[in-house]
């Protein structure tokens, strides 16, 4: 277990390419790094995170305006490609990340943000407030998905 303390960990706004450096090992292990580009990255509307640890890019999370229509909320953002690199994974980091989401979110009015999460994931999701909204669907090259918001 690597050892950790508040003070080595921060995070801020990141380029969508800078988080192709978690995203691919994380959730595109074994394919190319094209597989890391997402729709909507580049948009004016969509922001990336980047979590650091001891100044190297270790964790990331996307945030896109996008809505989902298994929900009725105007103001919705989609949660995409949240990745932590695996030496770090266990402490915390995509609470960190998604809460720091969160408040950008509510800065900008945005009343729900949802994400199609991976089956591993949907504990870490509930754990942060999310709940499983219609049904489990399959991603090709991936796997099963859930559905997953959180009013803001």
């Amino acid at each position: 277990m690597i050892q950790t303390s508040k003070e080595d960990f921060f995070i801020k706004i990141i380029t969508a390419q800078e988080t192709h450096a978690v995203r691919h090992p994380v959730l595109r292990s074994g394919r190319p790094i094209e597989d890391c580009i997402f729709d909507k990255d580049e948009l004016d509307t969509t922001f990336h995170l980047g979590l650091f640890h001891k100044n190297k890019l270790s964790g990331v999370v996307t945030y896109l305006k996008n809505g989902s229509p298994l929900l009725s909320n105007t103001s919705q953002y989609q949660l995409r490609g949240m990745a932590v690199l695996e030496d770090l994974q266990g402490h915390n980091l995509g609470t960190a990340l998604t809460k720091h989401g969160e408040t950008i979110l509510r800065n900008l009015k945005a009343d729900a943000v949802w994400c199609n999460a991976r089956e591993i994931a949907v504990p870490f999701y509930k754990k942060n407030g999310f709940e499983i909204i219609g049904e489990p669907f399959h991603i090709p090259k991936i796997g099963l998905h859930f559905t997953m918001y959180k009013l803001l």
